[in-house]
């Protein structure tokens, strides 16, 4: 693979698929020694994130029109993991009771013993506040449904459904790059680094255990 010239992170793939292979063989009884033992892996390049300017951004944001539910709900969700450098898998899981507009903040659950509680800008509050108030019991009549972002069956939004939201106005932005659901939360960190934020005050907002990650 090597020699035809495969990235590292292809053979890195095969190497993983063969190792469980044998580990399988010889714990099976098939074999009684692992072949794959002594592979070394290729180091594979850790390559920097896509990140957007401050005017990508602000035009990414311009494209939701928040004059229907589906606006309304769009802009909020970009909004506020804009804000919030949020993972995408912790939006999706909100619940209305996560947040607070009287002390503009959230709680944001990374895991059932894990939560932080992250400050909200005034921009993200004030479409947070359209959607809650106006457009959310449109998409979901049920007021047992906790989530707080919601597709249009009233069922919690998926990150399928989020991924299919930031590609569609992307798109409609004419932004040209690669851009995934995680874009929003680099480009929030490196936005306020570039604005004298202390890397620690990051590390708690994004959630990082570790601050090399940051």
């Amino acid at each position: 693979l090597q020699k035809t010239g495969k990235a590292t992170s292809t053979i890195s793939r095969n190497l993983a698929s063969i190792r469980c292979f044998y580990q399988f063989m010889v714990n099976s009884r098939y074999m009684d020694t692992d072949p794959s033992a002594n592979l070394e892996s290729p180091k594979v390049e850790k390559k920097l994130p896509s990140v957007l300017t401050k005017k990508e951004v602000e035009l990414l944001m311009e494209q939701p029109v928040p004059v229907d539910a589906k606006g309304a709900r769009d802009k909020a969700m970009l909004e506020l993991l804009y804000a919030t450098g949020i993972r995408v898998s912790e939006l999706i899981s909100l619940n209305i009771s996560d947040v607070d507009l009287d002390s503009g903040s959230i709680v944001c659950r990374s895991s059932e013993t894990k939560s932080r509680t992250i400050p909200l800008g005034h921009i993200a509050i004030k479409y947070l506040k359209l959607y809650l108030n106006e457009y959310r019991k449109k998409l979901c009549t049920n007021e047992d449904v906790p989530y707080l972002f919601v597709n249009f069956h009233g069922q919690k939004m998926t990150r399928q459904g989020f991924w299919k939201i930031i590609k569609y106005y992307t798109a409609k932005a004419k932004i040209n790059k690669t851009i995934t659901p995680h874009t929003l939360r680099y480009s929030f960190a490196v936005h306020l680094i570039e604005n004298g934020a202390d890397l620690q005050a990051i590390q708690e907002m994004l959630g990082h255990s570790d601050i090399s990650t940051t």
